[in-house]
């Protein structure tokens, strides 16, 4: 049985950790099974936007799977290059990810929430860093992206003191975007994903990647790094598309060219 699930549906993938047994938590072998996924994902000009679930009803990932995973980072500290490249880090990743929390996301499972661009969760997800609890920190971007999407005074409270939150409370603080019934979870995420597949593609990837790349860097440099990125637009099929199609009153056609 594979741990990872990897389905294409049009110009939709789902990615889906699948260790029910012992809440979607991360080990090697998923580690291994979802970054060669991504890649696919990310080189098949076909797929356009991808959503990220856990199997069963309980978790979409309770963490790193601290008996397999724990000792094989440990062993390859000071050695990146021998870690997968995931969402969370190492791989570029410029399409849109719609993560669907259907339970607890907790330490890596809330990091690779955060590491897609839009999350929706059901009402009985918990949400949380609990590193410093165990003695450990956030090792897979939780320290840097959660202080990117929530007030910093609620990330470094989160942070420092390992405490979880609810769906609810997540939805206020704007680290999802969207609370829904479980049996509503996946219809949810699908609209979502759906929508993000409306616009051109390449301009949606381009406007992903002047948005997360200019958060590091000052105003003046950030503006040119737009330009740049609209340059790459202006000489696409897709740009001739969108703007013929809005002087005809018709839906645009993008093949993400």
């Amino acid at each position: 049985m594979a741990v990872l699930e990897y389905k294409k549906e049009g110009k939709i993938a789902t990615f889906t950790i699948n260790r029910p047994e012992a809440y979607n938590a991360v080990d090697p072998q998923v580690a291994e099974e979802f970054s060669r996924a991504l890649i696919d994902f990310r080189d098949d000009d076909s797929l356009w936007v991808g959503i990220v679930t856990g199997a069963g009803s309980k978790a979409f990932c309770a963490g790193a799977d601290i008996k397999s995973m724990l000792p094989y980072l440990a062993k390859n500290r000071g050695k990146p290059w021998k870690v997968p490249p995931m969402i969370t880090f190492g791989l570029e990743l410029w399409k849109p990810v719609v993560a669907a929390i259907n339970g607890v996301a907790l330490g890596t499972g809330l990091e690779i929430c955060m590491a897609c661009d839009v999350r929706v969760a059901v009402e009985s997800a918990r949400l949380g860093l609990p590193e410093v609890t165990l003695g450990m920190v956030p090792a897979m971007g939780g320290t840097q992206r959660l202080a990117r999407l929530v007030p910093f005074g609620i990330a470094a409270e989160m942070l420092l003191t390992g405490k979880h939150i609810d769906a609810q409370e997540a939805y206020r603080i704007g680290l999802v975007n969207k609370v829904v019934p479980s049996s509503e979870l996946m219809s949810a995420a699908k609209e979502m994903a759906e929508a993000l597949c409306k616009p051109g593609p390449l301009a949606v990837r381009a406007a992903k990647k002047a948005m997360y790349q200019g958060t590091s860097l000052g105003l003046e440099e950030a503006l040119r790094l737009e330009l740049m990125c609209v340059d790459t637009i202006y000489g696409s099929e897709d740009f001739k598309e969108g703007i013929t199609a809005f002087a005809d009153k018709r839906k645009p056609e993008y093949k993400a060219k």
